[in-house]
């Protein structure tokens, strides 16, 4: 059975969609999947299953905690994927983020994009990730908001160090040179 990660958007953030990890790790759980667990408090769950527990996921968090979220799944081996194609190697690792989408967005989207502006933040589309280095910080840049307006693709962002904790709870970390 594959390992998944589900990225829960906008949980716990600012005192709105307040979901207790104990109760989402049960959920899982009660959907059929093995070693369940989370990491933080913003939404980030590991766990063994089947592709229909993980399809099953955003319905039942909508049922039973009435929060309509996206959740965005990768497998174990999709996240390391993603820690592995780092477009940014050089980057401090407290200045990268990686925004998960749910599908990639339309090439006529990508062609409409300013971000000369955003500068020296910037981006890197590869798939369905976008991997962002925002030298000033993400609270300090509009460039991720301005991503997802433009884009129209539902996004979950996750920090470097999060992304690294996750894929290492997956059992997938890459050797990094």
């Amino acid at each position: 059975m594959p390992r998944f990660v589900a990225l829960l958007r906008g949980v716990n953030v600012g005192g709105r969609n307040r979901l207790d990890m104990a109760q989402l790790r049960a959920l899982v759980a009660s959907l059929g999947a093995s070693d369940v667990t989370t990491y933080i408090q913003s939404g980030n769950v590991v766990f063994t299953g089947d592709p229909e527990v993980a399809a099953q996921l955003r319905d039942r968090i909508v049922e039973q905690f009435g929060l309509d979220l996206v959740v965005v799944l990768r497998t174990a081996e999709e996240l390391a994927a993603v820690v592995a194609n780092n477009p940014f190697p050089r980057a401090d690792p407290a200045t990268l983020h990686v925004g998960f989408m749910s599908a990639p967005p339309s090439e006529q989207r990508l062609a409409t994009l300013d971000t000369e502006r955003f500068l020296p933040a910037t981006f890197s589309l590869r798939g369905r990730e976008l991997y962002l280095h925002l030298p000033a910080g993400m609270g300090q840049t509009t460039l991720p908001a301005y991503l997802e307006r433009m884009l129209k693709t539902p996004t979950t962002a996750r920090n470097w160090r999060t992304l690294l904790a996750l894929t290492a709870l997956a059992g997938e970390l890459p050797e990094l040179g």
